[in-house]
C-alpha cells in the first residue's frame, strides 16, 4: 500500500501508545489500534496482521517488566506457552477458511459476565488462592483453547486469560495480569509469523505503532505493580464491557 501521510501516522502513533497502556493493565488494547488503523485505510487482513506486530512490541514490553520485577515466574507457564502459541497458530490459519459470526454473536455475553464476576466476586483480590488444576491442564484447555480464539476472533482475549488464571490456577489479580500478557506475547507471536509469512503486514506502520506500544504498556505494567487491584479490577470491568457493546453493535 502506498505511504500514509505522517500526521495519520502520527496520530496511529498516538493511539498505540495509549492502547499499550490501557493493554497493560486489563488487556483491550485493539479495540482501539485496530479501528484507528481500519481508519487509516488498511484493508482488513493487513489492519489484523499490523495490529498484530505492533501489539507484540507492547505485550513484549509488559511481560519484560513484570518478569523483571519478579511478579511472574516463566518456568511454571512453559506448557502454557507452548499450547498457546500452537492454538494461536492454528487459529490464524482456520479464520483464513471459516467464518466467524458465531462468536460474535457468544463473546459479548460471556464478556459482560465476565465484567460482573470481576466487578462483584470476592476471589478477586491480591492474595492468592487455591489452585485448582495443574499448569500442563491449564496449557492443554486455556492455553490452546484461548490461544486459538485469539488467532481466530480476538477480542477479549485478555478477559479470558485472566479469569482463567484467577479461577483456575488461585493468582491474584495482579500476578494474574502478569500471566496473561505473557500468554498474550506468545499469542500475538504466533499469529504475526503467520500474517507475515502470508504478506499481510504494513511494517513500517507497524513498527512505528509498536514503540509507542511498548512506551505504553512499560508505564501501564508499572501502574499495575503500584497499584494492583484498586487499578486493574475497574479497569478489566470497563474495558469487558466496551468490548461487548463494540461487538454488539457493529453491523
Amino acid at each position: 500500500m502506498e505511504a500514509l501521510p505522517l500526521e495519520v501516522l502520527a496520530l496511529l502513533v498516538a493511539v498505540a501508545a495509549l492502547a499499550g497502556f490501557i493493554d497493560a493493565i486489563a488487556g483491550g488494547g485493539g479495540l482501539l489500534a485496530l479501528p484507528a488503523l481500519l481508519w487509516a485505510g488498511l484493508p482488513p487482513v493487513q489492519a489484523l496482521a499490523t495490529n498484530k506486530l505492533q501489539g507484540s512490541f507492547g505485550t513484549f514490553a509488559a511481560s519484560w517488566n513484570f518478569v523483571r520485577r519478579g511478579e511472574i515466574a516463566l518456568k511454571p507457564l512453559r506448557i502454557p506457552m507452548l499450547m498457546t502459541f500452537i492454538g494461536s497458530a492454528s487459529g490464524t490459519l482456520a479464520v483464513q477458511q471459516l467464518g466467524s459470526d458465531l462468536l460474535g454473536q457468544l463473546v459479548p455475553l460471556l464478556l459482560i459476565a465476565f465484567a460482573l464476576y470481576f466487578l462483584f466476586s470476592p476471589r478477586i483480590g491480591d492474595s492468592d488462592a487455591q489452585q485448582r488444576i495443574g499448569y500442563g491442564l491449564f496449557g492443554l484447555g486455556v492455553g490452546f483453547g484461548v490461544g486459538f480464539y485469539d488467532g481466530f476472533f480476538g477480542p477479549g482475549t485478555g478477559s479470558f486469560f485472566a479469569i482463567a488464571f484467577v479461577l483456575l490456577l488461585g493468582y491474584n489479580l495482579r500476578r494474574a495480569t502478569a500471566g496473561t500478557k505473557v500468554l498474550n506475547f506468545t499469542s500475538n507471536i504466533a499469529s504475526l509469523i503467520f500474517f507475515a509469512l502470508a504478506g499481510h503486514v504494513v511494517w513500517q506502520v507497524g513498527l512505528a505503532m509498536g514503540a509507542a506500544q511498548m512506551a505504553g504498556a512499560w508505564l501501564g505494567s508499572q501502574m499495575v505493580m503500584r497499584h494492583g487491584t484498586r487499578l486493574i479490577r475497574p479497569l478489566l470491568v470497563l474495558v469487558s464491557l466496551a468490548i461487548s457493546l463494540r461487538l454488539l453493535l457493529v453491523d
